[in-house]
């Protein structure tokens, strides 16, 4: 408790950019897996959540060094983890790549090739796996998801980089476009707490395995009713 609710609130960051895990509603309120979790988090501490909005992940990261938030639904990236302890994660989220109609790019394999320029959202999870990984090809980065998309379009670029749910939905707006096959990582959802709180890294750790293993994470998933979502295997 006084590891993850010095404030005597739960302060919980959200990236609402991920559209999968927060959606939004009318009025400016959230519904969705994450605020969920974060809501029974803060039951079983006793305390009430103060849900933080972002609108990018990198903002999000960035507050743990700022003090602004107390535990944050994050991907765990090891450039993040420098400053943020993380679970094991509860979901996960395919990412792979969209090429438009009549791309000679056919396979993973084609992507990292000189001349190849990804559109990506600046950031990301996947942003920072491409930025350790990509060797030839050019990341050129966009703040936001659906701005990674519009540069792809506006530019005509090779490659579109995302999650696989939201790349089925940009497919749509593309005539002949392709998801390619297979996936080049899967984003990790897990939960984290600014670095210095090892008893509170600890409960969270707990926290997690056991809203895998109870089935919650799967009922949630099913009641929101998202697609593009498996539960992550215990740690």
């Amino acid at each position: 408790m006084q590891e993850l609710t010095p404030t005597g609130k739960l302060r919980v960051g959200v990236n609402l950019g991920n559209f999968l895990l927060v959606q939004r509603n009318a009025d400016g309120t959230i519904r969705g897996i994450v605020p969920d979790l974060a809501q029974e988090l803060a039951r079983r501490l006793g305390a009430a959540a103060e849900l933080r909005h972002y609108e990018k992940v990198g903002d999000v990261a960035d507050g743990a060094s700022k003090g602004e938030w107390d535990v944050a639904f994050i991907g765990a990236e090891p450039q993040r983890a420098a400053e943020i302890d993380f679970t094991a994660p509860y979901v996960e989220i395919e990412a792979t790549y969209l090429v438009p109609a009549g791309s000679p790019i056919k396979s993973l394999d084609d992507v990292d090739r000189k001349g190849v320029r990804i559109a990506v959202a600046d950031r990301s999870a996947y942003h920072l796996w491409l930025s350790r990984n990509i060797k030839n090809a050019t990341l050129m980065t966009a703040e936001g998801i659906e701005a990674s998309c519009q540069l792809f379009l506006k530019d005509k670029l090779e490659v579109l980089a995302g999650l696989k749910p939201r790349l089925t939905q940009d497919r749509e707006k593309l005539p002949g476009a392709k998801i390619l096959d297979g996936r080049f990582t899967a984003v990790q959802q897990a939960i984290g707490t600014p670095r210095g709180r090892p008893e509170g890294a600890a409960y969270l750790r707990k926290f997690v395995e056991d809203v895998k293993t109870s089935g919650l994470v799967a009922q949630l998933i099913e009641r929101h009713g998202i697609r593009g979502l498996s539960v992550a295997a215990p740690a």
